[in-house]
């Protein structure tokens, strides 16, 4: 891969479709443009233009646009082709755009590698246009968008500039200490801020779990034993006969899953073989990718027939959220029920599905406030901050080790803070210094 070649690609999704969009961008962008086109249109001016093989053979007519680095998506010289969707039309294109010299296919997300290269987006700005692309509920949607749009990167650069700020202020009293213009113990005024910073980093590390519900959706395992109806109800919510359904105990062998959109919000449920002992090993291999699925879940729903259950017992180690739900309360007869289970419901009636939906609710985020998609979505995202927060600490503890083992520490605070963006820091103290000091007046 060629960071100097021009590259091009389909950008608009799958074939047929009534418009097709071609991208190319590289330094042979307006070369290509003009030979295919006949002339390059005004920067950013949509211009309906014939294009056509160098033999002169027409392919198609489309709206040509022409995007001048650096103010561009990636940063270079960018083109746009918006042709008819047809797969003929396209592979003719495509074709004439590989037989110029300098130009190849893009390799997958080097568009969005080469904005990152170029400057023009970070990390998790780059990571946000991938789930904006991938969103399937609103909340996925709104969050993608607060990072794409770089206002989790403000967030994370704004840190960055106050630990290159309290770096600063050591770095004056350590080597200009002698200068007039240089207060003592200036250093001193930076630690309050730092125990603040080191506070908001931790509030918004508590929203990792929220952050990951939102975009990988919130996981919920519908456990319980054999024929409790947990097949039944996963086909219910889907709509769909995802599971196998039968009055055969230990139909269902390995987990099963659908996505359902509630509020808004993404939702796994995973369906899980019965939970009982059995001698069969494949059944057993079973209740053992259940177990499994319930230690990792955000949410378990366990179902039981049996007004009288033993939730406990069912439960095993599992310790996290759980809602305990009776089912096939339209055969159960009702002087029989105990009210020991969160919610009560029947398949085949509807009976209490509503109110289970309402229950599953309550275990997603709370998206009122204003900072409320603010959140790490990543686990590289977490990780980093932990690590930054974690050397701010230090740096606070750190008195009795002397001002240059504090500034170390802040340096890999910034350090492990520009990691998530992929802005690691560049040294720029001297810039800081001078601008808030006449030093060398």
């Amino acid at each position: 891969m060629n960071a100097t070649d021009t590259i091009f690609a389909l950008s608009s999704g799958g074939l047929p479709s009534g418009v097709a969009v071609i991208r190319l961008s590289g330094p042979e962008s307006r070369n290509a443009v003009e030979q295919l086109c006949g002339s390059v249109p005004a920067p950013r001016r949509a211009s309906l233009l014939s294009i056509r093989k160098r033999n002169g053979d027409k392919l198609d007519e489309g709206l040509v646009l022409f995007f001048p680095g650096p103010h561009s998506f990636t940063g270079e010289d960018c083109a746009e082709l918006q042709i008819h969707g047809g797969r003929a039309t396209v592979k003719a294109v495509l074709a004439a755009l590989a037989s110029f010299e300098g130009l190849r296919v893009a390799e997958a997300g080097e568009f969005s590698r080469r904005a990152f290269t170029n400057g023009r987006m970070d990390l998790v700005e780059v990571e946000g246009l991938a789930d904006l692309i991938a969103a399937e509920t609103e909340m996925q949607r709104r969050l993608a968008v607060e990072q794409a749009s770089g206002g989790l990167s403000r967030l994370y650069d704004s840190w960055a500039k106050r630990l290159t700020h309290g770096r600063a202020m050591i770095e004056a009293e350590l080597d200009f200490a002698d200068e007039d213009d240089v207060p003592g113990s200036v250093a001193g005024s930076i630690w309050n801020d730092m125990r603040a910073l080191e506070e908001e980093i931790t509030n918004h590390l508590s929203g990792a779990r929220a952050g990951e519900i939102l975009r990988d959706g919130l996981h919920v395992v519908i456990a319980g034993p054999p024929n409790a109806g947990k097949s039944s109800l996963l086909n219910h919510l889907a709509r769909r006969d995802v599971a196998i359904v039968t009055d055969i105990p230990g139909t269902t062998r390995d987990v099963l899953h659908v996505d359902l959109d509630l509020s808004g919000f993404a939702v796994r449920l995973y369906d899980t073989a019965g939970l009982r002992e059995t001698d069969d090993i494949v059944e057993r291999e079973g209740i053992r990718r259940a177990q499994l699925s319930m230690a990792t879940a955000h949410l378990v729903l366990l179902l039981s027939e049996d007004a009288a259950a033993h939730w406990e017992e069912m439960l095993g180690d599992y310790a996290g959220p759980v809602i305990r739900v009776q089912t096939k309360t339209d055969i159960a007869l009702p002087a029989l029920r105990e009210v020991r289970a969160d919610a009560m419901i029947s398949v085949r009636t509807g009976e209490g599905i509503p109110a289970l939906l309402d229950l599953v609710a309550s275990y997603l985020p709370d998206m009122e406030s204003g900072s409320a998609l603010a959140l790490p979505t990543r686990q590289r995202h977490a990780l980093h901050l932990e690590t930054a927060r974690v050397h701010i600490v230090s740096a606070l503890e750190a008195q009795s080790a002397g001002l240059d083992i504090q500034a170390e520490h802040l340096r890999l605070a910034g350090q492990a803070l520009g990691r998530v963006t992929g802005r690691v820091d560049v040294e720029h103290l001297l810039d800081v210094i001078f601008s808030e000091f006449c030093i060398g007046k």
